[in-house]
């Protein structure tokens, strides 16, 4: 997991990295710039040789970074056009020495200084913007945004507000060939700390930021202007971010990737060194749901996945499973939901399971609501509390003992709605800021909680929340909360005989299965997209994972 460090957290880890090593602040510019560099290139394949690239800079250190980048892209055989939305003689500090450098040697007509590197624009006015645009609008095949970084707190003037409108829309056009778009450290119009679009903001294509991601890269919202995101070691020691006191990460594909070593098979593996996942699921109505959460849970590596569900639902059930699931039917109500009765004829499994999942499909009947209750209050091993069993539940505060009275984890997956009715709130400003809420409700409750959404939030009761970088909206779809209850009761099930941390395991089942949801997107695509076509694309995230 990554730290994410505020824009005056990144300040302070660059002011230390220039007091504490001796690195000059000029330096840190200059490997930016080459981080850039480096990113774009790759994007093209390996060489800028003869491409047109575009980068449009601010007066600021951004605009500094832009400066340099272009002449390092022209030394590789670029052909660089820059535009400063500002003055040269109204930079200051190393943004100042790199536009000198860009100009040594140069000369001037009508605000243009052309020189070995580049041609220089200076812009400050929509006219004079609209009179560039002639001869150079459908040249680049590169645009890159220098303008604001990390430091913009205010809303953009109206015409830099027209020049972004018109930047995101360059090369829409059919007729003209596809531009790339590339953002320096975060996109113009994106406040850093909090995500916040000051009236408009850069769509780019991929981010390369420095040192820690920002708040602004990758929180809901946000991240769906920055595109892609690369995050660029440019000189600053690690242990300068481990000083600064941020309790939000984000999630990486390592830590996938690690926790599966460590759950690695072994040639002594059998399945009751593996887990066993318990799944309490489905009803008459809803039979498909424990269908995709046992299925999940059996591919995810776990040694056993026993499903509990109403006896008037085994048949439909069990006829859908993967034959390696094993089914128990359970003493029903009226109208096909689990009875409070099952809760005895299970106990035994409670004694063998290591994992617990509930909720997938067991309608909300009143009968039902005493048996989440009872097997919440009873718990014993780690317990993923899912759907149904949510709002059984809500509002939360409402449980009683204590959620965490089996001393084990306890993990909620709501989505929004969901959320909220844990909450006891209809008020929508309650979790606006979606990450102070997951905290919130982590530390009081004590649990760990993963908000679903645009960008999974993973709460700790230590405080930390975990931002989820994988997956897509084509899992907004049903039976896709089914499929990652069940993936995490098989992680976890693994976690508890393998003795790892449950919330790191947590984040790495996220991790997986929004990866699992990205490759059965590029697979099918998300008109098509199914959860259990994300269950199957599993297999190739295993695959990838496993070979890094």
């Amino acid at each position: 997991m990554q730290k994410v460090l505020t824009a005056e957290q990144m300040r302070t880890v660059d002011r230390l990295t220039t007091e504490r090593y001796g690195i000059p602040s000029i330096i840190l510019m200059e490997n930016a710039a080459h981080a850039v560099a480096r990113v774009i290139t790759e994007k093209l394949g390996g060489s800028v040789k003869g491409k047109s690239i575009l980068i449009l800079c601010g007066k600021g250190n951004n605009g500094g970074d832009g400066a340099a980048l272009a002449r390092i892209l022209n030394l590789a055989g670029a052909l660089v056009e820059v535009v400063l939305l500002d003055k040269i003689k109204d930079t200051r500090g190393d943004a100042r020495v790199n536009f000198g450098i860009l100009c040594a040697e140069d000369f001037e007509f009508d605000d243009v200084y052309s020189s070995v590197f580049c041609e220089l624009y200076e812009i400050e006015t929509k006219e004079e913007w609209n009179e560039f645009q002639i001869g150079h609008w459908n040249e680049a095949d590169i645009v890159v945004d220098a303008i604001f970084g990390t430091g913009l707190t205010r809303s953009l003037e109206i015409w830099l507000c027209n020049v972004v409108h018109e930047l995101n829309f360059l090369g829409e056009d059919t007729e003209t060939k596809p531009r790339l778009r590339v953002a320096i450290d975060i996109p113009s119009g994106l406040d850093a700390d909090s995500g916040e679009q000051k009236d408009i903001a850069f769509q780019s294509d991929v981010t390369v930021t420095f040192t820690a991601p920002k708040p602004g890269n990758i929180l809901p919202g946000a991240c769906g202007f920055n595109g892609e995101l690369v995050v660029a070691n440019i000189g600053s020691d690690n242990r300068l971010i481990d000083e600064e006191p941020s309790q939000l990460y984000l999630a990486e594909q390592c830590d996938a990737a690690n926790w599966l070593l460590e759950t690695a098979f072994s040639n002594d593996s059998y399945k009751n060194k593996r887990g066993h996942a318990l799944v309490i699921a489905g009803s008459e109505s809803y039979s498909g749901a424990a269908v995709l959460a046992g299925n999940a849970a059996m591919r995810s590596g776990v040694g056993l996945v026993t499903i509990a569900t109403p006896k008037s639902a085994k048949d439909s059930i069990s006829s859908r499973l993967l034959p390696e699931v094993m089914v128990k039917g359970t003493a029903e109500t009226y109208d096909g939901a689990i009875a409070e009765e099952a809760f005895e004829e299970i106990a035994y499994l409670f004694e063998k399971c290591d994992s617990v999942a509930i909720g997938s499909g067991l309608s909300q009947s009143e009968s039902t609501r005493r048996i989440v209750r009872k097997v919440v209050e009873n718990q014993r091993q780690p317990m993923i509390v899912d759907a149904d069993a949510l709002n059984l539940l809500s509002p939360f505060s409402a449980v009683s003992p204590p959620a965490n009275a089996g001393g084990s984890d306890l993990i909620l997956t709501p989505h929004e709605g969901e959320f909220m009715r844990l909450l006891g709130t209809d008020d929508k400003k309650v979790v606006k800021d979606r990450v102070a809420a997951v905290r919130e409700f982590s530390v009081t409750h004590n649990v760990i909680l993963v908000l679903k959404g645009e960008r999974v939030l993973i709460g700790a009761p230590d405080g930390r929340v975990v931002v989820n970088p994988t997956g897509n909206s084509g899992l907004g779809k049903a039976g896709n909360g089914d499929t990652l209850a069940g993936i995490l009761a098989g992680f976890v099930a693994q976690a508890v005989k393998f003795e790892i941390d449950i919330f790191k395991t947590v984040v790495a089942a996220v991790y997986v299965a929004g990866m699992a949801g990205d490759i059965a997107e590029k697979k099918f695509g998300k008109r098509v997209m199914t959860a259990s076509d994300v269950r199957e694309c599993l297999v190739d995230v295993f695959a990838e994972l496993n070979a890094k």
